[in-house]
């Protein structure tokens, strides 16, 4: 998968294309250096934005990627996912001045683009092999900061995850436009390169938890969550009823590369809009947006909502789908509704949606089956509890950071867990073999 499906290729090219290298340094010598720099404050994983922008200026592109791998080793994946404009380039000091805040994240992509390009490769912090080996329960971002920062630490790191490739959303759910999932995988070969050790296809039951407690010193949960909450209404089970994730991971992994006829996506978060934005460009007639409030209330950022618009998504505002109807076993329509603002049902507003298929981005579920098996762990309404300073739970030996304690925030979000937690083992093992 490090190469993109033709069709794929074609259809899902860069969302925001990379800097050439005369615009980055144009771009780069705009930046101010700001002692405080309050982008450095808004980033989650505190990159010292300024600090490796004025590298760029100065042509050392390997000081800037590795000032940017410092603070992010999936600082590639997060230039292109991380919703700048409500992080970093938010809080850019530009904006004080009417002026367009600098971009931040194509200047990080143009270091890192540049970082693997010449080949480069992630550095040991401490050389030595160290006592204490570390299991890391799912392969997305969190477990990947962490198994990065204790094997450059000098720790043996094992990662288990269920599917057949790392990543996690990075992988298989982020939008192909935003991040291929070539360059999620090229980025993890540099965690691969430490030493990490990596078992796929792993299920992780009671007895291969009792497994891995008995094998390794400590353990880390960064398994994100669930399946989709899918459609509860009459017909919602049909086959061509599909999660927003399944679908987003189908094209991705060129399982599917063309949707035909007329779609129909419920919900309005930026999941939403990512499978809304992805069936249009595979081929769909019409795709539909149904969301049960009004635009105000929608959970994707307004980024989001506007590219969607510029891509040709309509979006049906305070909609409710009452049932699904096909004719010989095919889809045919979604009955819907309109409703009011305490979302109640405006009698006699029922009309029928035509659809070929309906996409459910509704939320997910915790993965309460795998996590009601760690021992000791406290769990409040579905998510791990932990000491944030450290992501230590309830029980010693257990660490977590990711979806799994946050219900679904962003990869950077995801990475400032796992390294903060890789942080705090280290500290653990020192104190220990003292």
């Amino acid at each position: 998968m490090r190469e993109q499906h033709p069709i794929i290729a074609e259809r899902f090219p860069d969302l925001h294309p990379p800097f050439a290298a005369q615009a980055a340094t144009v771009e780069a010598n705009r930046c101010l250096n700001c002692f405080d720099a309050p982008c450095t404050a808004a980033c989650p994983t505190h990159i010292d934005v300024p600090k490796f922008i004025k590298k760029i200026a100065s042509g050392n592109l390997g000081g800037s990627a590795r000032t940017i791998l410092d603070a992010n080793v999936l600082g590639a994946s997060c230039s292109r996912v991380c919703p700048v404009d409500v992080l970093c380039e938010g809080a850019c000091v530009m904006h004080r001045y009417n002026k367009q805040p600098i971009e931040i994240a194509r200047l990080q992509r143009f270091a890192m683009d540049g970082f693997h390009a010449l080949g480069g490769r992630l550095p040991k912090k401490f050389e030595d092999s160290r006592p204490g080996h570390i299991a890391c329960i799912g392969a997305g971002p969190a477990s990947l900061a962490c198994a990065a920062e204790l094997a450059q630490q000098g720790f043996g790191v094992t990662v288990f995850e269920r599917r057949p490739l790392p990543g996690g959303l990075n992988t298989y759910g982020v939008a192909e436009y935003k991040l291929p999932a070539w360059a999620s995988l090229r980025e993890i070969e540099l965690i691969e390169d430490l030493g990490v050790e990596f078992q796929f296809g792993a299920e992780i039951d009671a007895e291969k938890l009792a497994e891995i407690e008995r094998e390794f010193d400590l353990v880390f949960i960064g398994v994100g969550l669930g399946a989709g909450h899918g459609l509860k209404i009459p017909g919602g089970d049909h086959s061509g009823v599909v999660d927003a994730l399944e679908f987003i991971a189908a094209y991705k992994t060129a399982k599917i590369t063309s949707t035909n006829g007329k779609v129909a996506v419920i919900g309005a978060g930026n999941t939403a809009i990512d499978a809304a934005n992805a069936a249009l460009r595979l081929g769909a007639a019409e795709v539909s947006i149904v969301y049960r409030r009004k635009r105000e209330n929608m959970s994707a950022f307004g980024f989001e909502y506007e590219h969607a618009k510029q891509e040709g998504v309509r979006f049906l505002w305070q909609t409710l789908p009452v049932r699904v109807i096909t004719d010989g076993g095919m889809l045919e329509f979604m009955e819907c509704t309109r409703v009011d603002d305490a979302v109640l049902p405006v009698a006699g507003s029922e009309f029928l949606l035509p659809c070929d298929l309906i996409i459910t981005a509704v939320g997910q579920s915790p993965l309460l089956d795998l996590l009601e098996e760690l021992k000791g762990v406290t769990l409040e309404k579905g998510r791990v509890v932990i000491e944030r300073r450290t992501g230590r739970t309830t029980n010693p030996r257990y660490f977590a950071g990711g979806d799994c304690v946050n219900g679904g925030r962003e990869v950077v979000d995801a990475v400032a867990d796992g390294k903060r937690a890789a942080i705090a083992m280290t500290r653990h093992f020192e104190a220990t073999y003292a």
